[in-house]
Formats: C-alpha cells, structure tokens, sequence
C-alpha cells in the first residue's frame, strides 16, 4: 500500500460512526468528532483530531464525511475548518459542548436537563434552517439574532464563558474594536440575556410573528357509515362558537375509502393566512364534520332501499382536537406524531352546531367514540405561503389542497388579489303548510345574474372540491327550525358583481323516491351582493325575506321586492299591520310565516363596504363627489384597517387625483389624505404594513410628475408655521411623515428624469433647498404655543431619516450645510433632549461618511455639545454622542 497526500477537497471530515480498538496505530472515533486529513490509501484515511491534534492515526473512510474546508498555509504547519457560516460553526461548537453537559445533567438528575434538550433541539432545527440556504439575508439575520441570543443565555445558565457581540451576532474581535462598542455591546449582551431568562419558555418555539400555516395529514378515518360522505375539516372558534377557515372537503366513498383512490395516501391541506390575532384566540379547536349522502334514514346492511330517496345530505357526526396549546407554542408539533380524533354520532334530532358545541368542550373519556374516529398528523409552518415552500418544499408537493382564512391575513401584498364572499347558512323557520308533520326542508343556493342566468361552477363547498353551480343544504327530519350552520364560498369576477344575487330555494324533501319527484320547491329568498351606491354586501347576519312562488311566476320578478327584513320594513306602512300588507311581484308572494338567517363576508381587494372608500377607489364615475370623498379620509370617517387593505391601490387613485386636477384645493386635500396615510403605517396596530408601503414605491409607484405638487404644497404647509392654531395639527403631521413624504418625492423625481435623461436637474435641486430653507426658516420660531414646539420637535426627530434618501438626488455638502443652519436656528434653551438626540441621528448618517460632510457638520456638533459639557447639562446625552462619533470615525465604512 503506498500512502499519498490527499487533495483539497479531501481535507476535513466529520465522523458518522464510533470506531473503537486497541490498535496504537489507529485513531479512535467518536460521532461527531472533527478530523484533518493527511493521506490516503485505498479505503483508509491517515489523520488528526482537530480538537486534540496529538491523537494521529488511519481510520476507515466509510466511517467519516467529508465536507468543503479553508485551508490555512501560512503558518508552520498546515491548518484546516469547515467552510461553513460563522453562525454555523459556532452552532456545531456549542452544540458539542452542551452535548457532554446535557449527559452529565441526566446522570445526575440536573434541573436544567429538560430545557436544555429543548434548547438543543431548537439550535438544532435553525442550524438546519440555515444550512438549507433556503431564506433570505434579512430572515438569515434575524434567526442568527436570536440563536445568538439564546446560546449566550444557555451558557449563561450552565456558568460557561461569555462572548461579546455585534448587532447581528457575530462575535466581535477585540483586537480590531474600539473599546466605547466593546462596552456597549457587552452592556446589550447582558440585558438580552435577562430579557430571555425572564420568558416562560415554551415546548416549542415557533417563528409565528405575523403568519403562519397549519398542514395537516389526515392518515385514516375509521368510522362505518355504509354510504358516501362529505367530510369537512376546519378550524374552529371555542369561544366565538364559528369557524374562522374555509372547509378542507374529502370525498369518502361507500367502501370506507376514498372516492379518489389516488389521494389514499395524500389527504393532505395547509390552512393559510393565520397570524397574531388567531394566536390570542382563547381556545381553537380542528373541527371534522362528516355527512353522509344517501337515504333519509341510515339503511341496514342486507334491507330493501330501492323505493327510498338516495341523494339527500344527512348529518352523521362530528369529531374534534383541541389546538390551543399547539398555537400557544406549549405542545409539540411533530410531522410524523400520528393524533386520534375521537368520533362523536348525532342524534335523531341533534344539530351539527350543537353537537359541535358539545364534543368541542367535551374530554375524550366521556366522547363515546366506541374506537370510531379519525387519525391525522399536524404540524406549524411559519411564515407565508412564499416561505413556506421555500423553507418546506418536501411537504408541499403533490396534491396539497390550500384552505384560506375566512378574512384577510395581517398582511395584505399587492400581489394577493381576492375576490370572495363567505356565505354561512345560519337558521330558518318555516311554516308545515297542508303537511301533517314539519317539513324536511332543503336549501339550494346559486348565484344568478339580474337576467335570471345561474352562474357556472362558482361554488366552493371546500378546499380541494371542484367548483360547483349549486349547493344543497343539510336535510334535519320533520324540523320547522333548522340550524344549518353551513359554510360555503362563492367565487365571482368583481366585474360581474354589479349584476349578481344569490338565489335561495326552499324544498320540502320526502324519503320516498315517488313522492319527492312530486315535491318542487315553492319558496324563495334572494340578496344582492352590491348595494346601489357602489359598496358590496355587508359584513354580519342578514334576515331574508322568504316569498312563495306560485306556476305562472317570472323568472326575475322577485329582484323588485325588499330581500331582507331591514329593507322591507322601509317599504311598509306603519300604520297597518303586517298581515294586512300584500307584498308581491310577478307570481311571488312575501310569506309571513316563513325566515331565514345567513351571515356574509366579503374578502375582496377590488370591492368595499365603505361607501367614500368606493368613491376614492372609482372618483373618475362621480368626480363631482371627490372633495366630500378625500374630506372624509383626512377626517377618519374611513376605517384604518379597509385603507390597509386597499393601500396599493388607494396610492394609485392618490397620485392619478393629484395630476389631473389642476386645483390647489384637490392638491391640499390629497396631501392632507396622504400624511394621514403615512400616519397610520406609523402606528404599532399597522406598522407591519411598512413593508408594503415600501415595495409600493420601489416597484409600484409610477407618478413621475407628482415632487413638483408635492414638494409646494409642503412648502405652502411649512411657510405657514407662523399663523398656525392651537387646535391644528396637519403641520405636526406633516412633519411625522417626513421620511415617506421625501421618499415620494424623491422616487418619483427619479423616475422622471431617468424617463426625460434628467430634464429639471437644476430646478429640482433649487426646489428642494427652497423647501429645506423654510423648514429651517420654522425652527426659529421662539416658544408662541405648545403646538409650534412639538411641530419643531417633530423636525428634529424626522427629518435626519430623510437625509439617505435627499443626498441621492442632491449635493450632499450642501446639504449639510442647510442641515447646520437647520440645528443652529433652534432657540436657545428649547427642546435641548429632542436637539441632542437628532445630533446623534446626524452622526449616524450617511452624511458623515463624506469627507466634505464631516468637515461641516463636525464644528457644528462639537460646539453645541461642548456649550452643554461647559454649563454641565446634559452630560449623559453628550458624552453618549462623543463616544458615537469616535466609534463612527474608527469604523471602515468611513472615507
């Protein structure tokens, strides 16, 4: 055998087998070990431990992997580590360290055993996250953020050694930091490590921050129905007694399979678009309701059903798992954990919502199940539907169905367009007529165009059933007041909206098939999905008007009378009663003995309830009304949360207003309309927005005309500081939003120059000295009333995030001198704190990387400071300032 020196790409090897043995000339292995490869021969390696270098000898190369490593020449001998992340390695490191602690715990019965298995578990699982190479430079600094975090408190926990910082994570090099961010970062170190031990740590931490997913498998349903069923899955609301998922549907064949062979073994669906406020929810349960479609009656094995009603959809039963703990982060959730879904059957006079209602608060000992239920796997995804199949792809592949949140998730993209209306079937009462019982009363629901056309195919009963024209009820036997609590989707281009209704029929269903040929449906509710000013249907319970049909009806004469109740009662007489009021059209008749109940909800990112966002939304159709529509915005008659969601397009109707109308009054208010946006991106309950508001001016905002509109009406704003009221607070706004304002005006300043080879350079340039001379020009104002100070306080907090953004489009040196003038027109005295700390954001600008900057703005801001040091006031604050300017001089991004 003759040994020879191994290449480059065979340099370093982890160990994935013990090897042990009383050979001198071999080298032991232990799992996990690090090893620096010298030779090779045939099927031995000849090495070193990297971690005890005087352990030498051959080892089989099946026993070890091999990995990329850097080799290190430069010194005596040559040297070898994983090429691999820092976080990566440190990750390995520490997991090998706590490895040999987490033994000992257990030998001796150590009380941090079972928090650090879970610790261990979690570095572990972002280790691996990592390694993926699957997330994004932002995700990759946040998780880097946190593991770091949570390394420090472990070794803080078990007495280990301390390591010192930066702000991603890194470990800082003491040799080549400055002894001012030393300090600090170990001062931050020490607080993050109390923040995390004072946490109740949960079974499992997730990243469910703003979204997150919920997949769910189910594996097998064991349960003897003996005919097709539905079985709908989806989560469900405890406390609020509703569903807040669309339904996941399986079709169950006959055979207690089902009817798709193929989707044996894939009854797989992910429930999107959950977020924060679906965590806080008290208790969340995963709802299975299982209907069977046959006879009216369950038919025995071997007895004669040929003479009996066979397509009616009977309840069966209901099985339920409570999810809370799941969502509170205190249980597992594990892929391959198989759950059992205990089956609870109706009752011959039972309704699915009340026995819901009892096997959701029910323990599984008192479910009589009698072993019949269901078996399924889940497991928490966070993140949204783009992460999760980058960070997932194996488990999203195949037949995955997707079943969306009954709303819109925190967030709303540009990109995620909606149309869909969430129609729920509450209740009903309805008359037994002639019958000498109470009817068995059917629901077929369509939607139909104002010609009386059925829409095709644009029913959705569930996630992963097809599209279809109608939907049929629950049948509940002999009951004249049915609670169906059903929940179906309807999906409707929003161009088609304006001429469609849903169409409600009511049938008597007999058991036999001869007699219920005879049986037609005779009664009919309807509801309009958009109102006549332009809004769609509202959002909570509505009750129908249910009107009999006799032969010789028209097909759409029912559209010219009231749907519901609210609408007939303005059509009424006061005077008269009821009974004695004929409401009628075309062959339908109202009945007075006859209602129904059902709930809507309306998700669409074209449509709204708001009757001046719908005029924003459309303002070219009644320009006339444009003012009262923008007045309402600015005065927050519209809810923050439908301007969220319409945001993007919102923008676009904004800016299209502003250019083409030629009237400074239409210019002020749709400022007024966009600071009041910027204000309520600003606020913590939206602030997840700032996302979207920022892709919209990267990537969406196209107005290359609006800086010049906007940079006056600012200006006009600003030049009447002076004259202003106590009571008005448009300027103070104006000045929070400063930094999206510029970031308008600078985009779209870009846009048009790059469209115009940058026709206007010097006008523009000149524009925003004038605007930046004003702004200075209001800080000189002495102390006139509590309003003119927080307005220039507000400056003095906004104004330097504006600085990155300006210096692209403007001289940066002259720049900083308009920001010198900007500091020293502060009155004497006023508003020192809010002085200092904008000093200190002006430190941290880009501004003082420029050479050229720093030599004015440095003179301005050693004497201010030293002004202060002299009177000895302030000193924490200028001494905080003086170490962040020499931190700022010693970093290496300085010119």
């Amino acid at each position: 055998m003759v040994w020879q020196a191994t290449e480059a790409t065979h340099k370093y090897a982890v160990v994935v087998y013990n090897y042990e043995h009383s050979d001198p000339m071999r080298l032991r292995l232990h799992v996990g070990d690090t090893l620096q490869i010298l030779e090779q021969c045939q099927d031995w390696y000849r090495g070193l431990n990297i971690k005890n270098k005087t352990e030498k000898g051959i080892f089989p190369k099946s026993y070890v992997h091999i990995k990329e490593a850097l080799i290190d020449r430069s010194g005596t001998y040559e040297t070898v580590q994983a090429k691999e992340l820092p976080i990566v390695q440190e990750i390995t490191s520490v997991l090998r360290e706590w490895g040999n602690i987490w033994k000992k715990q257990y030998i001796n019965n150590g009380v941090e055993f079972e928090m650090l298995k879970v610790m261990m578990l979690e570095l572990i699982d972002c280790r691996k996250l990592i390694m993926s190479r699957k997330i994004t430079m932002d995700e990759l600094k946040e998780l880097q953020q946190r593991v770091t975090t949570k390394i420090d408190y472990g070794n803080d926990l078990l007495g280990l050694d301390l390591v010192v910082r930066d702000e991603v994570g890194n470990v800082l090099n003491p040799e080549t930091t400055g002894t001012i961010k030393f300090y600090r970062q170990h001062e931050l170190a020490v607080q993050r490590i109390q923040k995390e031990s004072s946490k109740k740590y949960p079974k499992n931490s997730q990243r469910l921050k703003f979204a997150f997913n919920l997949l769910v498998n189910v594996k097998n349903f064991v349960c003897r129905i003996g005919e097709e069923a539905d079985i709908l899955i989806a989560l469900y609301d405890v406390k609020e007694a509703k569903f807040f998922t669309e339904n996941y549907i399986i079709k169950w064949g006959n055979q207690g399979l089902p009817k798709n062979i193929d989707m044996l073994n894939d009854l797989r669906v992910l429930f999107t678009d959950l977020g924060g406020k679906d965590l806080q929810r008290e208790k969340v349960s995963l709802v299975c309701q299982i209907i069977r479609t046959g006879c009216m009656d369950v038919i025995k094995e071997g007895s004669d059903n040929k003479k009996l009603t066979k397509d009616l959809r009977r309840p069966f039963g209901i099985a339920a798992i409570d999810l809370t703990d799941l969502l509170k982060g205190y249980s597992d959730s594990e892929e391959d954990k198989q759950y059992f879904v205990p089956f609870e059957k109706c009752g011959e006079r039972d309704f699915l919502e009340g026995i819901i209602r009892k096997v959701v608060n029910a323990k599984e000992k008192d479910i009589n199940h009698k072993g019949q239920g269901l078996w399924l796997t889940y497991k928490l995804l966070p993140g949204d539907m783009k992460q999760v199949v980058e960070e997932n792809p194996h488990l999203v592949v195949g037949n995955l169905a997707i079943a969306r949140k009954m709303g819109f998730p925190e967030v709303i993209y540009p990109d995620d367009v909606r149309n869909d209306i969430y129609v729920t079937l509450s209740s009903g009462e309805f008359n037994r007529g002639s019958k000498s019982a109470d009817k068995n009363v059917e629901v077929t629901v369509c939607a139909c165009s104002d010609k009386g056309e059925t829409l095709k195919n644009v029913i959705s009963v569930g996630a992963s059933g097809e599209l279809v024209t109608e939907y049929k009820s629950v049948i509940y036997y002999h009951e004249d007041k049915p609670k169906w609590f059903e929940n179906i989707k309807i999906v409707i281009p929003f161009q088609s909206f304006t001429d469609c209704h849903l169409k409600f029929t009511f049938r008597h269903r007999s058991s036999t098939e001869a007699k219920d040929k005879s049986e037609k449906a005779t009664l009919v509710a309807y509801i309009r999905l958009m109102n006549d000013d332009g809004t769609t249907l509202a959002d909570k319970e509505h009750e129908l008007n249910i009107y009999k049909m006799d032969s010789k009806r028209e097909a759409v004469s029912y559209l010219s009378l009231p749907p519901t109740k609210v609408e007939l009662e303005k059509r009424l007489n006061p005077n008269l009663p009821l009974h004695k009021q004929s409401i009628s059209a075309g062959g339908y008749t109202l009945s007075h003995k006859d209602f129904a109940f059902i709930s809507t909800l309306v998700c669409s990112t074209k449509l709204t309830h708001h009757v001046n966002l719908m005029g924003l939304l459309r303002w070219r159709e009644k320009p006339e009304q444009l003012e009262s529509h923008l007045q309402a915005l600015t005065q927050m008659e519209i809810d923050g949360e439908e301007v969220v969601k319409f945001l993007h397009d919102m923008l676009d109707a904004l800016f299209n207003i502003l250019i083409q109308n030629n009237s400074e009054k239409y210019d002020n208010l749709v400022f007024e309309a966009l600071i009041f946006i910027i204000g309520l991106i600003s606020d913590r309950k939206y602030h997840q927005f700032r996302s979207v508001l920022d892709s919209y001016i990267d990537k969406a905002f196209s107005s290359t005309l609006a800086y010049n509109k906007l940079m006056v009406v600012m200006k006009d704003y600003v030049d009447r500081a002076g004259d202003i009221k106590e009571n008005d607070s448009s300027l103070l706004r104006t000045m929070k939003s400063l930094e999206y304002i510029f970031k308008f005006i600078i985009r779209s300043r870009k846009l048009f120059a790059r469209l115009n080879e940058g026709r206007g350079r010097q006008q523009f340039e000149v524009s925003v000295k004038q605007l930046l001379t004003s702004i200075n020009g209001m800080m000189q104002f002495k102390k006139t009333h509590n309003k003119i100070v927080l307005v220039q306080g507000a400056a003095l907090k906004y104004l330097p995030s504006t600085f990155s953004d300006v210096m692209t489009v403007f001289n940066p040196k002259e720049l900083s001198i308009l920001v010198v003038d900007f500091i020293n027109y502060v009155p004497k005295n006023q508003l020192l704190r809010q002085k200092l700390t904008c000093l200190n954001d002006i430190v941290h600008s880009k501004l003082l990387m420029k050479p050229e900057c720093r030599a004015v703005l440095l003179p301005m801001i050693l004497y201010h400071v030293k002004s202060l040091i002299v009177k000895r006031e302030e000193l924490e604050e200028c001494c905080r300032i003086m170490c962040d300017i020499m931190e700022q001089l010693n970093c290496d991004d300085m010119v």
